[in-house]
């Protein structure tokens, strides 16, 4: 089942009201829900839900070697926050989140360096990872592209990152996102892990080194 919201940026509270006056033009949801993979039910049903906010980019024309710091402590603050809100909402609190994700996409004037202002920095990531109760670095994308694509976002355990059986991707829509000044922002969450992990992790693999390749000709 996949269920979808699009809206423009809700107002009627400070945050709401706040992102409207940052340039935020658009936010929207998405979710759905994993029941089976391979033809087998998963143990129970894993969603997966990501949440995007369209900024205006607010280095468009400052040139490449614009300080970023300011806008950087005014905006992202205030998109994690309205992410997380939506991530919370679509998996039912933080103690159902278990693998989380961010990503933005600048449009085609801005820099790739604008998208990583606005996720990279402690202003984005420590309040995600605050919000959803992680402790992990948050694995990214990022990159710069015209409206309408699709960006692929990893995900991994918000607490154990390299707990094998919690990497996987989710597959964003950016409908009509970002324009060429603007910059779409994502966080994506997921309460579970792959519907039927079975590869192991550090704590079971055995030693491997190159010397498995010994003796094989090339």
């Amino acid at each position: 089942m996949t269920t979808t919201a699009t809206a423009a940026a809700p107002r009627g509270d400070a945050f709401a009201d706040r992102a409207l006056a940052l340039g935020v033009r658009r936010i929207f949801t998405a979710y759905e829900d994993v029941i089976s993979d391979g033809g087998v039910d998963a143990p129970t049903a894993i969603r997966q839900a990501s949440a995007v906010a369209v900024v205006r980019n607010p280095w468009i024309g400052e040139g490449p070697l614009a300080d970023l710091t300011e806008a950087t402590a005014e905006v992202a603050p205030i998109v994690a926050k309205l992410l997380s809100d939506r991530l919370l909402a679509a998996l039912g609190g933080a103690d159902r989140v278990e693998a989380f994700g961010k990503a933005a996409v600048v449009g085609l004037d801005g820099e790739i360096e604008h998208a990583g202002a606005l996720i990279h920095t402690p202003y984005f990531g420590n309040l995600l990872r605050e919000f959803l109760e992680g402790t992990s670095i948050i694995c990214f994308s990022d990159t710069r592209a015209d409206a309408g694509g699709d960006l692929r976002v990893p995900l991994w355990h918000k607490t154990a990152a390299a707990t094998r059986s919690h990497y996987q991707s989710l597959d964003v829509h950016l409908a009509d996102a970002p324009h060429r000044d603007e910059i779409a922002v994502i966080a994506v969450a997921s309460s579970g892990p792959r519907p039927h992990p079975r590869i192991g992790d550090r704590t079971t693999d055995v030693p491997v080194t190159s010397d498995i390749l010994k003796g094989i000709e090339a």
